[in-house]
């Protein structure tokens, strides 16, 4: 194929070259978005009357014509052609001959795959917001349904404080939630059109580049060519927050792979979702969700990768942000592939709630009740996380839990211990109770998924 820069050189590309910076093996997934991109253009180009309302209809129909076989299978992709845009350009031109040329007019390919990139990455935004809905919409149900089971709240891996294990699944709800504001933000900032800056100058020709943008579905165009062509701040922030998406998950997945050992047996992920041992008949491993646990370091590496391409690039365009495809690609495939297969593992996943609640009752996890119940008869609260520190090393000592002492084993720490102190420490009331904004209580968690189901639309 003859090059679109042959009138420069005296020598053909060697086919070491051409197989070294060759992209149609992987921008080959941009063919509809170049397509329609081109046939907005040509829509343009005809309007402006740059070229004729014949030479449009004709382009437009191949390249139609075009996306058909590459949707059907039958469009041969070869190296040769180099790119997406150059392989669609170059059997356009065997199907109409030279007009097919005209298409180019006040267009460069800097413009033209910034262009394709924004219109791909805009689409795939759409896919992973509407995903992390129906994840947590899954998230939202379960948490209805296990509204009044009690599980221990963690930190530092060490039992901490009971909770209801409704409350727990909504965490991951808000912390989606974030992450669907923040696609948002990222969508609003990349959604002008880039189109018409040409190679980094713009162009002589009396185009209309809000006709086209609009025609694309923008909000605007970019207002400074240069910057245009240059730019994949775009791409680096979606990346940053595919990798806080991803952080999220992998967070919930180690949850869930700590509590389906054995030592913890709070969850049952269902058989289908996990896999076995090829020498270990009695294993049921969780390794989707080791595997998104795996992939979180994959799309933070893509993150790195784009940032370190374009970390000192001079002005404008270079070929080195080539390499920002296959990171932009693998970051958004891979946070797609989590979340569709992580969708159905939930649904399908229960709780051991028996198991839950007699956890919930052990290593001292009400401790911090006892230390308030002193705080509200006037205790100041420092006296009285010391006092309570006491009660816990005596229950070690002497092989207890809080709830199994006396009044008057109370009573040797500090006089005013009364029976009420049992009422402090029934676990149904130290989580139950807890009604502030945002607390793990009764009431505050039905108002939770009460305005969660009202925002989601969930019946």
């Amino acid at each position: 194929m003859k090059k679109p820069w042959a009138g420069r050189f005296g020598k053909k590309t060697d086919e070491l070259v051409e197989s070294f910076t060759e992209s149609l093996s992987f921008d080959r997934r941009l063919y509809e978005e170049d397509i329609n991109g081109s046939i907005a253009h040509v829509n343009m180009l005809k309007k402006q009357k740059i070229i004729s309302g014949k030479e449009a209809n004709l382009i437009i129909k191949g390249l139609q014509e075009i996306k058909n076989e590459i949707e059907n299978g039958q469009f041969e992709f070869k190296k040769e052609f180099e790119d997406i845009h150059m392989a669609i350009e170059a059997r356009l031109k065997e199907k109409i001959g030279d007009i097919a040329g005209k298409l180019h007019t006040a267009r460069s390919r800097n413009d033209q795959v910034a262009l394709d990139i924004r219109l791909y990455v805009k689409k795939k935004i759409i896919e992973i917001y509407r995903l992390l809905e129906e994840l947590q919409k899954v998230f939202i149900n379960k948490s209805e349904k296990y509204q009044t089971s009690i599980v221990p709240g963690y930190t530092h891996l060490q039992r901490a404080q009971p909770v209801f294990l409704g409350h727990y699944l909504l965490s991951y709800v808000e912390m989606w939630e974030r992450d669907k504001l923040r696609l948002v933000d990222c969508y609003k900032r990349m959604d002008f059109s880039p189109l018409g800056s040409c190679a980094l100058a713009g162009t002589t020709f009396p185009i209309d580049r809000e006709y086209v943008a609009e025609n694309l579905g923008f909000s605007g165009v970019t207002t400074n060519s240069m910057d245009a062509v240059a730019d994949r701040d775009f791409a680096i922030e979606l990346l940053s927050h595919l990798s806080i998406i991803m952080m999220h998950l992998s967070r919930l997945c180690e949850d869930m792979i700590l509590w389906n050992t054995y030592e913890f047996s709070y969850v049952i992920l269902p058989d289908d979702f996990c896999t076995g041992s090829s020498i270990m008949p009695q294993k049921k491993n969780p390794d989707v969700l080791e595997l998104v646990r795996g992939k979180t370091g994959r799309v933070y590496g893509s993150l790195f990768a784009l940032l370190t391409i374009m970390k000192a690039l001079p002005m404008t365009y270079n070929r080195d942000m080539q390499e920002d495809k296959e990171h932009i690609f693998d970051g958004i495939d891979t946070v797609i592939s989590s979340l569709e297969v992580l969708i159905p593992l939930f649904k399908k996943t229960e709780f051991n709630v028996s198991r839950l609640l007699e956890e919930s009752k052990k290593g001292f996890i009400l401790a911090t009740e006892i230390a308030d119940y002193l705080s509200k008869k006037g205790v100041p609260f420092r006296k009285a996380h010391e006092i309570t520190g006491k009660i816990v090393a005596y229950c070690e000592k002497n092989n207890k839990e809080l709830y199994e002492l006396s009044v008057d084993e109370f009573k040797k720490f500090y006089s005013g211990f009364d029976k009420d102190v049992f009422d402090a420490i029934s676990i149904e009331n130290a989580v139950g109770m807890k009604n502030v904004i945002g607390g793990t209580g009764k009431e505050s968690l039905k108002k939770q998924i009460g305005m969660w189901k009202k925002r989601l639309k969930i019946v």
